[in-house]
Protein backbone atom coordinates (compact mmCIF):
# COMPACT_ATOMS: atom_id res chain seq x y z
CA UNK A 1 0.00 0.00 0.00
CA UNK A 2 0.94 3.28 -1.15
CA UNK A 3 2.62 5.99 1.75
CA UNK A 4 -0.47 8.43 1.63
CA UNK A 5 -0.10 11.91 3.66
CA UNK A 6 -2.83 14.52 3.91
CA UNK A 7 -2.89 18.16 4.49
CA UNK A 8 -5.44 21.27 4.80
CA UNK A 9 -4.83 25.06 5.52
CA UNK A 10 -7.90 24.55 7.79
CA UNK A 11 -5.88 22.99 10.39
CA UNK A 12 -3.03 25.96 10.34
CA UNK A 13 -3.84 28.90 12.51
CA UNK A 14 -2.04 32.19 13.26
CA UNK A 15 -2.07 35.05 15.48
CA UNK A 16 -1.11 38.24 14.90
CA UNK A 17 -0.39 40.45 18.10
CA UNK A 18 0.94 44.33 18.46
CA UNK A 19 0.95 45.43 22.24
CA UNK A 20 -0.95 48.73 21.64
CA UNK A 21 -3.44 47.69 19.37
CA UNK A 22 -4.35 44.14 20.24
CA UNK A 23 -4.90 40.57 18.27
CA UNK A 24 -5.92 38.66 15.70
CA UNK A 25 -6.48 34.99 15.38
CA UNK A 26 -6.48 33.74 12.12
CA UNK A 27 -8.62 30.58 11.69
CA UNK A 28 -9.45 30.18 8.02
CA UNK A 29 -11.98 33.75 8.35
CA UNK A 30 -11.27 35.61 5.43
CA UNK A 31 -7.88 34.42 4.50
CA UNK A 32 -7.19 32.79 0.81
CA UNK A 33 -3.55 32.00 1.52
CA UNK A 34 -0.12 32.56 3.76
CA UNK A 35 3.20 32.49 2.67
CA UNK A 36 6.64 32.15 5.77
CA UNK A 37 9.84 33.63 3.43
CA UNK A 38 13.27 33.73 4.99
CA UNK A 39 15.29 36.54 3.20
CA UNK A 40 18.80 35.99 4.05
CA UNK A 41 20.79 33.86 2.01
CA UNK A 42 23.17 31.39 4.39
CA UNK A 43 25.46 30.69 1.97
CA UNK A 44 27.37 32.85 -0.51
CA UNK A 45 30.90 31.77 -2.54
CA UNK A 46 33.61 33.66 -3.25
CA UNK A 47 35.43 32.57 -6.52
CA UNK A 48 39.34 33.73 -6.43
CA UNK A 49 41.21 34.51 -9.94
CA UNK A 50 42.91 30.96 -8.91
CA UNK A 51 39.19 28.77 -8.92
CA UNK A 52 39.81 28.93 -5.16
CA UNK A 53 36.60 29.29 -3.71
CA UNK A 54 35.71 30.60 0.08
CA UNK A 55 31.98 29.94 1.28
CA UNK A 56 30.61 32.35 4.20
CA UNK A 57 28.33 30.89 6.16
CA UNK A 58 26.04 33.34 7.66
CA UNK A 59 23.66 34.32 10.21
CA UNK A 60 20.09 35.77 9.94
CA UNK A 61 16.81 35.07 10.87
CA UNK A 62 14.82 37.91 8.92
CA UNK A 63 11.99 37.14 6.20
CA UNK A 64 8.84 38.22 5.67
CA UNK A 65 5.11 36.56 5.85
CA UNK A 66 2.51 37.56 3.05
CA UNK A 67 -1.51 37.00 3.60
CA UNK A 68 -3.46 37.30 1.52
CA UNK A 69 -6.75 38.02 2.80
CA UNK A 70 -10.65 38.42 0.78
CA UNK A 71 -10.94 42.24 0.72
CA UNK A 72 -14.45 42.24 2.50
CA UNK A 73 -12.97 40.45 5.95
CA UNK A 74 -12.37 40.92 9.03
CA UNK A 75 -8.57 39.79 8.84
CA UNK A 76 -8.41 42.64 6.27
CA UNK A 77 -10.12 45.15 8.12
CA UNK A 78 -7.73 44.45 11.41
CA UNK A 79 -4.73 44.85 8.72
CA UNK A 80 -5.53 47.78 7.76
CA UNK A 81 -5.55 49.01 11.70
CA UNK A 82 -2.73 47.61 12.73
CA UNK A 83 -1.04 49.51 9.94
CA UNK A 84 -3.12 52.72 10.38
CA UNK A 85 -1.88 52.65 14.26
CA UNK A 86 1.91 51.41 13.28
CA UNK A 87 1.98 54.61 11.08
CA UNK A 88 0.86 57.07 13.42
CA UNK A 89 1.87 55.59 17.02
CA UNK A 90 5.78 56.39 18.26
CA UNK A 91 8.06 55.28 16.33
CA UNK A 92 8.87 52.97 18.61
CA UNK A 93 6.13 51.03 18.21
CA UNK A 94 6.98 50.38 14.16
CA UNK A 95 7.99 47.35 14.77
CA UNK A 96 6.40 45.83 17.72
CA UNK A 97 4.33 43.25 15.34
CA UNK A 98 4.94 39.87 16.26
CA UNK A 99 2.95 36.78 15.01
CA UNK A 100 2.49 33.11 15.56
CA UNK A 101 1.79 30.60 13.08
CA UNK A 102 1.06 26.82 14.24
CA UNK A 103 0.81 24.14 11.83
CA UNK A 104 0.20 21.15 13.71
CA UNK A 105 -0.01 18.44 11.42
CA UNK A 106 2.40 19.14 9.72
CA UNK A 107 4.81 19.41 13.06
CA UNK A 108 5.67 23.27 12.70
CA UNK A 109 5.50 26.28 14.80
CA UNK A 110 6.78 29.52 13.27
CA UNK A 111 7.37 32.32 15.99
CA UNK A 112 8.11 35.72 14.20
CA UNK A 113 8.86 38.84 16.23
CA UNK A 114 10.39 42.43 15.11
CA UNK A 115 7.35 42.78 12.15
CA UNK A 116 6.69 46.16 10.27
CA UNK A 117 4.44 46.49 6.90
CA UNK A 118 6.62 46.83 3.71
CA UNK A 119 3.36 49.16 2.75
CA UNK A 120 -0.06 49.31 2.43
CA UNK A 121 -1.64 47.01 -0.17
CA UNK A 122 -2.62 47.49 -3.42
CA UNK A 123 -7.09 47.43 -3.26
CA UNK A 124 -8.31 45.78 -6.36
CA UNK A 125 -11.68 47.77 -7.45
CA UNK A 126 -13.78 45.60 -9.84
CA UNK A 127 -16.86 43.80 -10.41
CA UNK A 128 -15.73 40.60 -8.49
CA UNK A 129 -14.53 40.67 -4.83
CA UNK A 130 -10.50 39.90 -5.13
CA UNK A 131 -8.15 39.18 -2.12
CA UNK A 132 -5.61 41.88 -0.55
CA UNK A 133 -1.88 41.26 -0.51
CA UNK A 134 -0.86 42.10 2.69
CA UNK A 135 2.90 41.82 3.50
CA UNK A 136 4.90 42.02 6.98
CA UNK A 137 8.86 41.64 7.44
CA UNK A 138 9.77 40.31 10.48
CA UNK A 139 13.70 40.36 12.00
CA UNK A 140 13.34 37.41 13.37
CA UNK A 141 11.36 34.16 12.09
CA UNK A 142 12.08 31.14 14.02
CA UNK A 143 10.87 27.95 12.98
CA UNK A 144 10.67 24.74 15.14
CA UNK A 145 10.25 21.50 14.26
CA UNK A 146 7.63 19.65 16.68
Amino acid sequence: MPNVSTYSFTDVNATINCPGYGSYSIQGEGIGDMTVSKTTDRSVHDVASDGSVMVSKIAGNNGSVAINAQQTSSLHKFLQGLFNYCWQADTSAWTTISMTIEAPKMGKTYYCSGGSFTKEPDEPLQSQGQRVAWQILFADIQRIQL
